[in-house]
């Protein structure tokens, strides 16, 4: 069964070429690098690039073997959709227009949206009215651009759960809104709201496109090591999930700390995700048979 690996890119050092990154990745065991686009002024930055530098930096990664072919788009979480304040809002549909556009230029396939209608602010009826009229002008211009948008399932309540992500892929409709979930966020709220993980993940068949692979334990939804003790995503049961319903893109979300062996950790974390996805992947063609 044929599937795809990619790298978070922080899990990599900031400060690093763009060949240096898409080295380390290769090397390391992973098939695509994610670019993130986040909050901070270095990676928003990267928007106002010319098409022929987003062209330059995708065609290098397609040489070296590592294309880019999905974005992480957490700069919403400073400048979300649902803000209360008007020249916020304005500002993230800018973000995303350009995003749409880095993505158009660059043969960028899909955009992971963060499910956030505010993060900074307290959530309420007029932030949620807002977060849908702009999503809904966001999913309009990625239609014309022809790049698909995807909410990530988070760690606040406004969307942790497919089921909540699928309330906004069914209020808009179309073709280019799905749902690329973190099954670390995705397994904390099936243990919050006491559900089982797989039964969420069902409410989204037919709508996703691509899965993040992230290790969490109860109330702690980032910077852990792949198969710490005390993690519990359930990997192979989310996995067979995704491989049986046609969905073959998968990322390794883990994040790079100061002082450590990043490219061991790198290495281990590409073995560990793929014994997960081949075991699963060999038992259904068994199943086959």
């Amino acid at each position: 069964m044929n599937y795809s690996l990619a790298l978070y890119e922080k899990a990599i050092p900031t400060g690093l070429s763009w060949q240096e990154m898409f080295m380390i990745c290769k090397e390391n065991g992973f098939d695509r690098l994610e670019i993130s686009i986040d909050e901070s002024d270095f990676r928003l930055a990267r928007l106002d690039y010319s098409k022929e530098k987003i062209k330059a930096i995708t065609s290098l990664a397609s040489s070296l073997g590592t294309p880019i072919k999905t974005m992480c788009l957490s700069g919403h979480r400073k400048y979300p959709f649902g803000s209360h304040d008007a020249a916020t809002r304005e500002k993230s549909l800018e973000i995303m227009y350009k995003a749409i556009d880095f993505c158009y230029w660059g043969g960028i396939s899909i955009i992971q949206l963060a499910g956030y209608d505010v993060y900074y602010e307290e959530g309420d009826e007029e932030t949620r009215t807002y977060f849908l009229e702009n999503l809904k002008r966001a999913v309009n211009y990625a239609s014309y651009r022809g790049i698909i948008l995807a909410f990530e399932t988070m760690e606040t309540s406004f969307m942790d759960t497919v089921a909540k992500a699928m309330f906004y892929v069914n209020e808009v409709n179309n073709p280019y809104l799905g749902v690329y979930p973190d099954i670390g966020n995705l397994k904390n709220a099936a243990v919050l709201y006491g559900h089982d993980v797989v039964e969420d993940l069902t409410k989204g068949r037919g709508h996703i496109f691509a899965m993040h692979l992230k290790e969490t334990k109860p109330g702690l939804y980032r910077d852990m090591t792949f198969g710490d003790v005390e993690g519990h995503t359930e990997y192979e049961r989310c996995i067979k999930e995704a491989l049986s319903n046609g969905v073959n893109m998968f990322t390794g979300e883990f994040w790079y700390h100061e002082g450590e062996d990043y490219q061991e950790i790198i290495s281990y974390s590409a073995k560990f995700l793929r014994e997960k996805i081949e075991k699963v992947s060999k038992e259904l063609e068994e199943e086959k048979c």
